[in-house]
């Protein structure tokens, strides 16, 4: 049965990973891989983590199953930290949440439960998009689509095209939309805009699947769910996928949630059923340590105080680096326009130089990222900033 096998193309991130390991170069950068890292390169466990985890192993007194939803105590903290403990539809009891193997865990999810509510669907991403949603969508047999979005040229958003392709969108579709922090492009979408594509959400009738994997990484972690929560006040179903990678520092603890709000609590309860279902036959139960973590952050008014803290620190730091790129590019002589960078929020933003020039880069300077452009911008930090303008300005 292997026989007929032919190999799929390496992820170009982990590909990029592997060089960057194997390269001997002392002043080589990483800017590929999408994690959080600090001055010296490293990406820490926060300290409210430490604390919670070390009360989650004195505190622990069995490994048995925590059932297909997850901790209810998770879920329901998950659910308040993205809509807002006093959110109307929260407090009319119209969302469930599941918690998930990570954020990717939970697009899979979302995936699979459109699939089963309309096996017709299409789901519309955004030009560009994170390159896994499509392959997430298209593996749970979804069609895929996109919509306007940036405008590599111009180096902001394509808002009015954006909004006459989600004007031809039926109520038959999905449409994911990015909460903040898009991935790749950095470029996010104003309050007002927010509020021009909920109304036309609302006009249409698609479905909205938002993704939030960097909730407090771009303004705070009330300001980033903005979009989040003006959609649940007005629309009657949607779908919320989140993640506690970045923001928690959880990359490996694989935990995330999938929320669905519906138009009434007994809607609700049968989408739960729903989802469940899904839940079951793709992994039955979701992992419990990272879950334990994060609500015994959530429920602990010291720890969380420490969580929103230590997030600050991330958040500033990314913050700042956009701004000393920007700076730095200008002191090494760059006449180009790069202030875009500093504009934009989150750990990600293209460049904007060819695929010739990343390649010169990576070859003649030992500086990685991939072919897009797209750089990770907690990969700069103040002992390789004059040496990455200096790069990018002999390529230019």
């Amino acid at each position: 049965m292997f026989e007929n096998l032919s190999p799929m193309p390496a992820d170009p991130i982990l590909g990029l990973m592997t060089q960057y390991r194997q390269d001997p170069h002392s002043h080589k950068v990483d800017l590929g891989v999408g994690v959080y890292k600090d001055e010296a390169g490293n990406t820490p466990i926060l300290a409210c983590v430490k604390r919670a985890e070390q009360l989650r192993i004195d505190t622990e007194q069995t490994k048995v199953y925590i059932g297909p939803t997850g901790s209810p105590e998770f879920n329901q903290l998950i659910g308040e930290l993205a809509f807002g403990k006093d959110h109307k539809a929260l407090q009319e009891s119209r969302i469930r949440t599941v918690s998930t193997p990570g954020g990717t865990g939970s697009l899979r999810v979302a995936a699979d439960f459109i699939k089963r509510l309309n096996p017709n669907a299409t789901v519309w991403v955004s030009d560009p998009t994170w390159a896994n949603h499509i392959g997430l969508f298209e593996a749970a047999g979804l069609r895929v689509k996109t919509y306007p979005y940036y405008d590599h040229a111009n180096k902001t958003l394509k808002f009015d095209e954006m909004l006459q392709v989600l004007a031809q969108i039926g109520k038959d579709d999905v449409v994911l939309l990015h909460a903040c922090c898009h991935n790749p492009s950095g470029m996010d979408l104003t309050n007002a805009q927010w509020n021009k594509v909920v109304d036309l959400t609302v006009q249409q009738g698609f479905t909205p699947l938002i993704d939030m994997a960097y909730q407090g990484f771009g303004d705070g972690v009330d300001e980033d769910a903005y979009g989040v929560r003006q959609m649940a006040t007005h629309v009657d179903d949607m779908i919320l996928c989140s993640s506690c990678s970045k923001n928690f520092g959880l990359y490996r603890e694989r935990i995330g949630a999938c929320s669905i709000v519906a138009a009434s609590s007994q809607a609700a309860e049968v989408t739960l059923s729903v989802l469940l279902y899904v839940v079951r036959c793709l992994y039955s139960m979701p992992p419990a340590h990272g879950a334990a973590i994060v609500e015994t952050i959530l429920g602990n008014t010291e720890l969380k105080q420490q969580w929103l803290d230590e997030l600050k620190v991330m958040r500033d730091r990314i913050n700042g680096n956009r701004a000393m790129l920007v700076n730095t590019l200008l002191e090494k002589g760059v006449s180009r326009d790069f202030s875009f960078i500093a504009q934009q929020k989150g750990m990600f933003s293209f460049l904007g130089i060819t695929p010739e020039q990343v390649a010169q880069l990576q070859r003649d300077h030992s500086i990685y990222m991939v072919d897009s452009s797209r750089i990770s911008i907690a990969g700069i930090a103040e002992g390789n900033v004059d040496y990455l303008a200096e790069s990018i300005a002999k390529v230019l």
